[in-house]
């Protein structure tokens, strides 16, 4: 585990050409933009959590069945700011840092009340967010960074709070067809409330926007949720929409604010301020986007986690909703880089198992219906509701696989039915070994794997002109543990499962989490050949 998650990867600043092997698609043209953590060690100082690494963007560009690679660490203010000092100093959610032990005990003092109401990290490792037509790496903070996608530069630092009161914010927003944002943001404390924020950010604006004039600075507030904890609200990773609701999971993996501002003082991390509480409830809340109020009947279900919600759409007036689900939230625990060693295999097998799980929620609930009654009357799924007192309603969920994470979709279908996710196979480990296609109609899954090899988060890239759910190709970028085995990027038929072609790299690849597909412009997947005069699409 070393290979992958220990050693700093180095950076590939000018473009490398793979060596191809198979046929890509002639259609395919654009660029995959990954981003994961990549340095994991500065001077003699070392993260304490895989997730704390320093955000390396990594690319790979296709173009006339030519595939060239590229990589640049985020230039943040925390990567600057660690390489001068040539040692970690700003703190990430495992790894608190501290003063300069040569600065006298009044700097230290200074620090250590700067602290008490945390200014975040802006290291923007886990996502890629697309805005209008600018680019963000992002994180789970305030701060998101705009990058060039072609160089990979880092530029302008952004703070969400200048636009919207939020302090944390997803890496997993959602994107309409016209390419507007929406996202969920906590504000904590802010005028004696602690709520759920979620906010859009519109692509255009009546009359077309000004030039130069970023979309950020049009942000509005979509709509609040108060969160039942004043000091201790959810953390979550994602949310779930469809063509009318946003769902949201209030679940009862806690943030303590309380302990949060005394953890610089007390010497631990933010991290340990984050608790899965067994005995608390998980609460789904459904908010119409047509009146962009909280639906009012009260949804929850057993305690769990979820990280990544995979798709949600509304059928013959129920909600559905599928997410990956865990028991409790050691996932979190096993990726602190002293549990990544010899004895990963052990210490992987205390973790609860990812569940693919499907909810399913009536929209309107039958006030005569017996308290007990099912209210789910869909012969699509085994997902039950129960009427209970209070207008509550108690979600017993449909378990449709176990073994996946990072699951993606043709996002054309997002919010709406579908048939299959494309994910990440981990068995009873987090890491994940192969890629699975899972097809929710049959219950049934193809995958493909490789001895020694790791891939990333798959994502599907559509056929032009595709009819079908699963026309189009998979692409999944590949590290091995075998040092016989250069890095690839993987092709594969996202129909059949077959391998189309790899494009193999002489690099350091690192191991990334999440990104996008970004098309040539002039691509239009509604059409059978690129073309130049059409703009490229919203993804």
């Amino acid at each position: 585990m070393e290979i992958i998650f220990g050693r700093n990867k180095k950076e590939q600043l000018e473009p490398v050409r793979a060596r191809v092997t198979g046929k890509i698609p002639a259609w395919l043209q654009g660029t995959l933009l990954r981003n994961g953590p990549g340095m994991h060690t500065v001077g003699e100082t070392r993260y304490n959590h895989w997730f704390d690494g320093l955000a390396l963007l990594h690319s790979f560009t296709i173009r006339n069945g030519e595939v060239y690679y590229r990589s640049k660490y985020l230039r943040s203010d925390t990567y600057t700011a660690n390489i001068e000092a040539n040692r970690i100093v700003v703190s990430e959610f495992g790894t608190m840092a501290y003063p300069d032990p040569c600065k006298n005990i009044f700097s230290k003092a200074f620090s250590y009340l700067s602290h008490t109401i945390p200014d975040f990290t802006d290291n923007c490792l886990i996502n890629i967010m697309r805005c209008g037509e600018d680019f963000y790496a992002t994180t789970e903070t305030n701060y998101i960074r705009k990058i060039n996608p072609q160089t990979l530069e880092t530029l302008e630092k952004v703070d969400y709070r200048k636009y919207v009161a939020v302090n944390l914010a997803t890496s997993h927003p959602h994107y309409d067809t016209a390419g507007n944002v929406l996202n969920v943001g906590t504000s904590i404390v802010d005028k004696g409330k602690t709520k759920y924020v979620i906010f859009k950010i519109p692509a255009t604006l009546p009359g077309g926007r000004k030039e130069g004039r970023s979309p950020l600075k049009d942000t509005e507030v979509f709509c609040s949720i108060a969160a039942r904890s004043l000091l201790s609200p959810s953390y979550y990773h994602s949310f779930g929409v469809t063509e009318n609701y946003i769902i949201f999971l209030e679940q009862p993996f806690k943030l303590d604010i309380l302990k949060m501002a005394t953890a610089y003082i007390r010497g631990v991390s933010w991290a340990s301020c984050l608790a899965f509480h067994g005995e608390d409830k998980t609460h789904v809340h459904i908010v119409d986007r047509r009146t962009r109020k909280p639906v009012l009947t009260k949804y929850y279900t057993d305690p769990m986690v979820v990280f990544h919600h995979v798709n949600a759409y509304e059928e013959d007036g129920c909600l559905l909703f599928d997410v990956i689900a865990y028991e409790d939230g050691s996932l979190y625990q096993l990726f602190y880089l002293a549990n990544l060693n010899k004895d990963f295999k052990e210490n992987a097998r205390l973790t609860s198992v990812p569940t693919l799980k499907r909810f399913a929620l009536p929209l309107h609930v039958d006030k005569n219906a017996e308290v007990g009654s099912n209210l789910i009357e869909l012969s699509s799924t085994r997902a039950r509701a129960l009427k209970e007192k209070d207008d509550q309603v108690y979600c017993q969920p449909e378990l449709l696989s176990e073994g996946l994470e990072l699951p993606r979709i043709n996002y054309a279908h997002n919010g709406k039915p579908y048939r299959y996710v494309f994910a990440a196979g981990v068995q009873w480990s987090p890491i994940p070994t192969k890629i699975i296609k899972y097809d929710i109609l049959t219950k049934s899954s193809v995958e493909w794997g490789e001895a020694q090899c790791w891939p990333a988060e798959p994502l599907f890239v559509p056929t032009p002109g595709a009819k079908d759910e699963d026309d189009g190709i998979i692409l999944s970028a590949i590290v091995s543990t075998d040092p016989q085995k250069l890095p690839f990027l993987l092709v594969l038929d996202a129909r059949t499962f077959t391998e189309l072609a790899r494009a193999s790299v002489d690099v350091e690849m690192h191991l990334d989490i999440h990104g996008l597909f970004i098309p040539d412009a002039g691509w239009d997947p509604g059409k059978q050949a690129p073309s130049q005069e059409e703009p490229a699409p919203q993804t």
